[in-house]
């Protein structure tokens, strides 16, 4: 990795509802960048957000050059902006945020002397949130659950907030899928890896995007990305099943037997019996169709997103 004083690097941020955030994002980059040294572009990524962003981000790159933006055509999510910033980035790093200011942009400057001592991979490590407790206890869980899940280590407590090595920017933009979650891919495809902790502060300005039924949809996507637990389940589930129901018939014949007046009878016992085999079976079908689901997005090959223009794209890499 080059690491000469004309090093550059790029920030991505993903946009979406923080059109009061951009210029308090620009300003904190500049800063940053300035007390870094080298050379540096920002590149803000609108993912179709329905607030004025477009006007404001237009009005920051007629101003500076090394302001790039790139519209989408519509919302297509905060992976795929982060991808479509990665696919035109020049930097020697990439820096990934969101443009809501929860990301501070000031441990930038620790991401970078982390990369400089020889980390190709370096991500910000949430040690807390100001967040209410619901939130706080879930994403804990979650975190852990995906990691106990998982077929790849996956760092505990750690969003998308990161410096990434121009070698492993390449590797992720080479990787086919379009059901792309980055935290996942940035730890399988493996480098020196490396977190820096940091509280994690509210948003600045507006509400969060988030909701319950995203992380759950979220996390379902992280899980069915990165795990076959899923899949084992369904085989210990039947296993279950079975044994469950070999030691039934067995009570039941010696019940019947040797102690006739205790032996269950009636139809309660049948259709609780039938109520659970049939859960069962359902949440069997539905683990399946997850899979397939995404095996069918795959296949379709479709566009990750769909880029409207580009204002100030950068000069292509040597």
């Amino acid at each position: 990795m080059n690491h000469s004083q004309e090093t550059r690097i790029s920030a991505i941020i993903a946009c979406y509802r923080d059109a009061p955030a951009v210029p308090v994002m620009y300003q904190r980059l500049e800063a940053v960048f300035r007390k870094i040294g080298g050379d540096y572009e920002i590149i803000f990524v609108n993912d179709c957000s329905p607030d004025d962003a477009s006007e404001v981000l237009e009005a920051l790159a007629a101003k500076d050059p090394k302001v790039t933006v790139i519209e989408h055509t519509r919302n297509f999510g905060s992976q795929n902006a982060f991808s479509s910033g990665m696919r035109i980035a020049t930097g020697d790093a990439v820096v990934l945020l969101d443009g809501d200011l929860q990301d501070p942009p000031e441990l930038i400057e620790e991401f970078y002397h982390k990369w400089r001592e020889g980390f190709e991979i370096v991500y910000g490590e949430r040690v807390t949130r100001d967040a209410t407790l619901l939130l706080k206890v879930s994403y804990k869980i979650f975190y852990r659950l995906f990691r106990a899940l998982s077929y790849v280590p996956v760092p505990l407590d750690a969003g998308d907030f990161s410096l990434i090595d121009r070698r492993a920017v390449d590797a992720l933009n080479a990787l086919p899928e379009n059901n792309r979650f980055l935290r996942g891919l940035r730890a399988w495809i493996g480098y020196r890896q490396t977190g820096v902790p940091y509280v994690r502060p509210e948003r600045m300005f507006g509400r969060t995007t988030n909701s319950l039924l995203r992380n759950i949809g979220w996390a379902r996507k992280a899980i069915f990305s990165f795990s076959y637990m899923p899949l084992e389940f369904i085989t210990w589930g039947a296993l279950l099943c079975v044994g469950a129901s070999s030691i039934g018939i067995v009570s039941q014949l010696f019940l019947r037997l040797f102690y006739p007046h205790l032996s269950p009878s009636g139809f309660t016992t049948l259709i609780v019996l039938i109520l659970f085999v049939g859960g069962v079976q359902m949440l069997c079908l539905g683990i399946i169709g997850s899979y397939l689901a995404h095996i069918y997005d795959e296949v379709k090959r479709r566009p990750p997103y769909i880029v409207d223009r580009i204002l100030n794209p950068p000069a292509p890499r040597d």
